[in-house]
């Protein structure tokens, strides 16, 4: 009895080490290649579980999903023969497993492939355009057309290229500080030509403003001296229209005109003889100066 259950668990064993080397299962995500003493043998791409000689036959798997590469940034040379860093992102994915398992391997081989190509396509493309239109949006139809020549030279590698897209693209770094000069002397050139612009603009706005306020003080002084004379002219006719009515009179009130302006107390010394013409009104008394003067008339009841 003891002999039959130890060959029985050898013969479980045994079975159980048959069906886990005839056995694998393919997940969503993968696909896989049979390969008997490293001769490919099938491919399998459906997921699930599979069957393969024990032993005999090993599995290769693969990624069904797309891959992204992204290589280093390569400094290209534009058709203006302007340097550009260019850093690029490839997305591929795995087309044909058997070919790509015979021409490259396994994927850092393939990464490192395709990196050249898509370094040599890229040369390609953007040395037969200028800087503009890396630059510009005409780069979206540049990345088709490197994804379109990286696809016709991976072709008989098992890659299909889905997309190349431009992560960053920067000037070289020496060539920053040269540009950077440049982009500031053209900045300051504008801004000078800005300011001899608003200065002949200021200048012209002050010589208008200038000549306006000329010509209105000149309007306001010819308009000042009609009035001046205006009210000279009045004056001197209300002044002999008083002189005709009351010569004495008029004459009295010139004289104390006078003294007014001529006896102040700003220390100035006058030296005149008593009976001078200037002092004529002195001597006289209030009833001699009025005594021609006209009578007011009391106003009727």
């Amino acid at each position: 009895m003891n002999r039959a259950l130890i060959f029985a668990g050898i013969g479980v064993v045994i079975a159980v080490v048959l069906a886990a080397s005839s056995l694998f299962v393919v997940a969503q995500t993968e696909q896989a290649l049979v390969l008997q003493f490293g001769d490919p043998q099938r491919t399998v791409s459906t997921p699930g579980l599979h069957a393969k000689l024990p032993f005999l036959q090993n599995v290769v798997r693969m990624e069904k999903r797309i891959l992204n590469y992204d290589g280093q940034a390569e400094e290209v040379i534009a058709s203006d023969q302007k340097r550009i860093v260019v850093d690029a992102v490839t997305r591929f994915r795995i087309s044909d497993p058997l070919l790509y398992y015979q021409r490259l391997g396994n994927e850092s081989v393939a990464r490192a492939r395709l990196g050249s190509i898509v370094n040599s396509a890229q040369r390609q493309v953007f040395g037969s355009v200028p800087l503009q239109s890396v630059l510009s949006p005409e780069r979206a139809a540049l990345m088709t057309q490197i994804a379109r020549l990286v696809n016709q030279q991976t072709s008989d590698l098992g890659i299909e290229v889905v997309d190349v897209r431009i992560k960053r693209a920067d000037l070289p770094e020496a060539n920053n500080l040269p540009i950077y000069n440049r982009m500031k002397s053209e900045r300051e050139r504008e801004a000078r030509e800005f300011r001899a612009q608003g200065a002949e603009q200021a200048l012209r706005i002050r010589s208008q403003a200038d000549a306006r306020r000329t010509i209105l003080l000149a309007e306001a002084e010819r308009e000042a001296q009609i009035l001046r004379g205006s009210g000279d002219a009045e004056r001197t006719k209300v002044l002999a229209d008083a002189y005709g009515r009351d010569p004495e009179f008029f004459a009295f009130y010139r004289a104390l005109q006078a003294y007014q302006q001529s006896l102040t107390s700003d220390g100035t010394s006058m030296v005149l003889s008593p009976d001078s013409e200037f002092f004529r009104f002195f001597g006289q008394f209030p009833d001699q100066l009025f005594r021609n003067a006209p009578r007011l008339s009391a106003p009727a009841r």
